[in-house]
């Protein structure tokens, strides 16, 4: 998930959620003027589904510049369950929002659906450059932009620096140096770990992002599955099997009250995360203010300057979206305008560009980590985000099932390679029974 609200989640999909491609393609064109200037003008109302808290301010500033316009946000949930009650709706072919937040890694299974709104219509790619490259990769699907960028979250390495100088632990620069990192901990007190992770799919895909993998390759329909053989896939699955088998790895799961405990005690000494969990930190492990620096995220070759982004949101337009025209000037506003240094001033990290690089962002000292201007090291992060990866389109049934195949390694059964394999063919199957053309 996004912004400074982040739950992890998994389950099974419940209702009339993703079912068929063919099925639950809906196309739709925009009944109005196509003129957003036009719809603020003329004024009405507009629905945003989201659950990201700095899109109030945002909203009640839009509405004090726009006289006659009125914007109803409403929480339908996080993650899966936004989803499951926007596919219902579609389905349903009523009760839609004029906005939804969607996760990067959600699009393309709304995309490939014609669910969405291609954004070009209303000048979108008038925002060519704007946007740092990975969330700008992210909003498109072929030559459509189905989004606008809200946030982003190039990973970093947080850590504990009062925990690592304790045990004399130096901060790794490389993913060798990390599990090396581990067993100090362990060897100068077992009851701290690194790092943690319960098995979880989005941290994984990032980590293979980084090792440059292409686990999957996406052209319409069609979809290549190679999680059994990508480089990228494998050095993951090799490096956190190394994790698991020496118990480097505290087995709380993230976003579990065990989990802000751990950071708060000490016993969690770092996290590999997005540059959205500065304000998480601060609201919800307040014991470790002063305590805690933030470093790049450790590169899989000594010398190399990669990373990936990890969550992130856009806010698009529904294909049957009532009120396009108002929802766009919105969402332009929010995502391009104004609205956007108003998010960042409430804890939001930016996806645009002129904010990454401005100077007043960059030097930003944050008392939470004892004064370090840690937005440099986000903003570097942001600029070396591995180019060309993309999210399967159902991605989101995929980050379900992880837990049932890759996950069973974290609890001892199987590896991760062979929960890998296992992914893979449950991928397959489903993809394949939803009308896309596996391999």
């Amino acid at each position: 998930m996004t912004g400074h609200i982040r739950r992890a989640r998994r389950g099974a999909l419940i209702g009339t959620a993703f079912t068929g491609v063919a099925a639950l393609a809906l196309t739709g064109c925009s009944g109005g003027s196509e003129d957003p200037d036009a719809a603020l003008e003329e004024g009405g109302t507009i629905t945003v589904w989201a659950w990201e808290p700095t899109l109030e301010p945002v909203i009640e500033d839009f509405e004090a510049a726009n006289e006659g316009v009125e914007v109803e946000i409403v929480n339908v949930g996080t993650g899966i369950d936004s989803y499951t009650a926007l596919q219902n709706a579609i389905t349903a072919g009523q009760g839609l929002p004029d906005v939804a937040q969607v996760e990067y890694y959600a699009l393309p299974q709304f995309a490939l659906q014609d669910s969405l709104t291609d954004l070009t219509e209303f000048g979108a790619d008038e925002h060519d450059g704007a946007y740092a490259p990975g969330p700008w990769d992210s909003v498109h699907s072929g030559e459509q932009i189905v989004g606008l960028p809200m946030d982003s979250g190039p990973m970093a390495l947080f850590y504990n620096a009062a925990v690592f100088e304790e045990h004399g632990v130096e901060v790794p620069e490389t993913w060798d140096e990390f599990v090396e990192a581990g067993r100090q901990f362990q060897e100068s007190d077992p009851d701290v770990f690194i790092a943690n992770d319960g098995g979880d799919a989005g941290f994984a895909a990032s980590m293979m992002w980084q090792a440059g993998g292409s686990p999957w390759t996406v052209d319409g329909t069609n979809v290549t599955l190679d999680l059994e053989g990508d480089s990228g896939a494998q050095r993951y699955a090799e490096l956190w099997q190394t994790m698991l088998d020496e118990e480097l790895l505290s087995p709380v799961a993230g976003w579990s009250d065990e989990w802000f405990q751990g950071m708060g005690d000490g016993t969690i000494a770092a996290l590999p995360i997005g540059a959205w969990m500065p304000a998480n930190l601060e609201s919800s492990v307040p014991d470790g203010a002063g305590d805690w620096r933030v470093a790049p995220m450790p590169q899989w070759e000594e010398g190399e300057s990669a990373s990936s982004e990890n969550g992130g949101s856009s806010l698009a337009i529904p294909a049957e979206a009532e009120n396009k025209e108002l929802a766009y000037a919105f969402i332009e506003y929010a995502n391009a305008a104004e609205g956007v240094q108003t998010r960042l001033d409430n804890g939001a990290f930016p996806a645009t560009v002129e904010h990454l690089e401005s100077e007043e962002f960059l030097n930003h000292e944050y008392e939470y980590f004892g004064g370090q201007q840690a937005n440099k090291v986000l903003s570097e992060s942001s600029a070396s985000v591995v180019e060309g990866w993309q999210y399967l389109p159902f991605q989101v049934y995929a980050n379900t099932v992880f837990g049932d195949t890759v996950g069973q390694a974290f609890l001892g059964d199987g590896t991760i390679s062979e929960g890998l394999a296992g992914w893979q063919d449950t991928l397959t199957q489903y993809g394949n029974d939803q009308g896309f053309t596996v391999e």
